[in-house]
């Protein structure tokens, strides 16, 4: 009876501790996880490290580019290999990955507000979706406004029309340097520009402020430069 008595008085202490432990466990692996995740997602303008190679083989859709490797913005697509997505930014005009931030606190935030100084650009595997000179050539025409304006001697503007999916953009246009861009309008934050070309199975999205247009040359030359730069060997 007195052994009995013992093992009574210890065994909810004993199934306490065996039900916390677990619970401990799980919320320590949860923590290493969610603190990996936001490792590799957080963006990463920093200084890369010492042993990090300048460039990187990247096969996007079977298609294989050479990339900066600090001009990478995502820890995580920081690797070689097949990727279905990668986006980075480069400085404009120089077109040299950005270094590390300067330091902002609450005090000097407003004081180093800057405008925009790069151009950023996504790679994606295409997948046989619809090419972006026939989606300009078939889709876009179907929406756009009969009038035509030059802001800028060779560089041709269309606004689309206001009932279309497209009603706050414009497209601009020019022959020679090639351009195609797809622009929202100045409003509360400035108009923002899409320019889109096919790379075999990839398509490149470059992204960059409206207001550069005003030298809209320079802007095609500089698209057409990076991609013959981010370019592999070919076969």
């Amino acid at each position: 009876m007195t052994v009995f008595s013992a093992a009574s008085s210890r065994s909810p202490r004993t199934h306490t501790r065996a039900h916390v432990v677990p619970i401990v466990l799980s919320g320590a692996a949860a923590a290493c996880a969610v603190a990996l995740v936001a490792y590799l997602l957080w963006p990463t303008w920093g200084t890369r490290g010492a042993n990090a190679p300048d460039k990187l083989p990247v096969s996007v859709g079977g298609t294989l580019f050479n990339l900066p490797t600090s001009a990478i913005r995502m820890k995580i697509q920081r690797h070689t290999g097949p990727q279905e997505r990668i986006d980075l930014d480069f400085l404009y005009p120089s077109l040299e990955p950005p270094g590390a931030p300067k330091h902002v606190t609450a005090d000097t935030v407003e004081a180093t507000v800057q405008s925009i100084d790069r151009i950023f650009l996504s790679i994606a595997a295409h997948h046989d979706a619809l090419a972006p000179d026939q989606r300009t050539a078939t889709i876009y025409p179907r929406y756009l406004d009969q009038a035509t304006t030059m802001p800028e001697e060779g560089l041709t503007m269309r606004m689309f029309r206001a009932d279309t999916p497209y009603g706050s953009e414009d497209l601009y246009s020019a022959a020679s340097p090639a351009l195609s861009a797809r622009c929202t309008r100045d409003a509360a934050t400035p108009g923002m520009c899409l320019s889109e070309r096919r790379i075999g199975g990839a398509d490149l999205t470059f992204r960059f402020p409206r207001s550069w247009l005003s030298q809209w040359r320079d802007v095609a030359e500089a698209m057409e430069k990076l991609t013959a730069q981010l370019r592999g060997p070919r076969s």
